[in-house]
């Protein structure tokens, strides 16, 4: 199957990519609540076991360093995972003065993400409806699946129902061969890119690149402003009071060049839609242009402003009944 058939398998039924790409860091100690509330922007008090969170870690400036999911398995014991192995470095840094530990576990554990409107289905072959029916939505739980232990999230980057499968990196085969046997279409990258660009999701070196606040990436609720002093937060209820410079916007791309004097658009991701059968974009525009508006893009070509997700507006399919 070529992308465009893996994008289309995944919409209309479900899809199975490789996220093992991605870092795990394990967090533990007496001290791990206290570290993760120093190092990241969510609020995790109440937090039960078993709960996700998605979050941001933020430089000192506010500006964002990367977006990270961030899994409870006990009160001294997480798990956080972002899209680059080398963000271990600096998140090992800023847990110095913490009594906790922060280590790499990427090499022992594969990322399986099965995606789309019946992954559901398909994994309560495995785990069983019931397990399936009570997993709800930016939840995890263990569990066994075709004789793998393994970690199941319910949540996504593709728009629609769809779960992530954390299980040891030697296991990972066999669990993969299971699920292709069900029918599952078997997906790449550039499947898994053009799904998120259609749903609005952001990605580390292309619309996160170090430089960019929560406000102009329109993640500012994901920035918890209770009593804690996590990295970042002055800075970050300074920028509130300032309009942001650019904003995240969703790019229609014509097959033609823009007028000079229409305002500029700045593309950061873009893929041809198999949904909408047009050129879409993410990318960066003055925050006062309205939904709709025409802009000249960094190379010359001309679009029109859209509001984000250009699929499921309400983004109500991820959230789904699963059966």
């Amino acid at each position: 199957m070529n992308a465009i058939q893996q994008h289309l398998a995944t919409r209309r039924a479900a899809g199975l990519f490789d996220f093992s790409f991605m870092s795990l860091i394990e967090v533990d100690g007496i001290a791990a609540r206290a570290f993760l509330d120093h190092a990241q922007t969510r609020s995790l008090a109440g937090l039960e076991s078993g709960r996700i969170v998605y979050t941001l870690l933020l430089h000192d400036d506010a500006r964002v360093f990367i977006d990270a999911t961030l899994w409870k398995h006990a009160e001294d014991r997480w798990w956080l995972f972002t899209g680059r192995r080398t963000d271990i470095d600096t998140i090992q840094g800023c847990a110095l003065r913490f009594d906790v530990r922060v280590r790499e576990r990427s090499d022992e554990f594969a990322v399986l993400a099965l995606q789309g409107s019946t992954s559901g289905r398909t994994l309560a072959k495995l785990a069983g409806e019931g397990v399936v029916r009570e997993l709800r939505y930016f939840r995890f739980i263990e569990v066994c699946l075709d004789g793998v232990r393994s970690f199941v999230g319910r949540l996504g980057y593709s728009g629609e129902l769809g779960y992530e499968i954390v299980v040891p990196a030697a296991e990972a085969p066999s669990l993969r061969s299971a699920l292709l046997q069900l029918g599952v279409a078997e997906c790449g990258f550039d499947a898994a890119n053009s799904l998120r660009i259609e749903s609005g999701y952001v990605l580390f070196d292309r619309e996160i690149t170090g430089r960019e606040n929560p406000f102009e990436l329109r993640l500012e609720r994901l920035v918890e402003l209770d009593d804690r002093d996590f990295v970042g937060r002055q800075a970050f209820v300074g920028l509130r009071r300032f309009e942001p410079a650019q904003r995240l916007v969703g790019l229609k791309i014509a097959d033609r060049a823009a007028s000079s004097l229409l305002p500029p658009a700045r593309v950061t991701s873009e893929c041809d839609s198999p949904i909408f059968r047009r050129r879409i974009a993410l990318g960066f525009a003055a925050p006062s242009l309205s939904d709709g508006s025409l802009v000249r893009l960094d190379d010359g070509r001309l679009a029109r402003t859209a509001r984000l997700p250009f699929y499921d507006a309400s983004r109500r399919l991820a959230r789904a009944a699963p059966l």
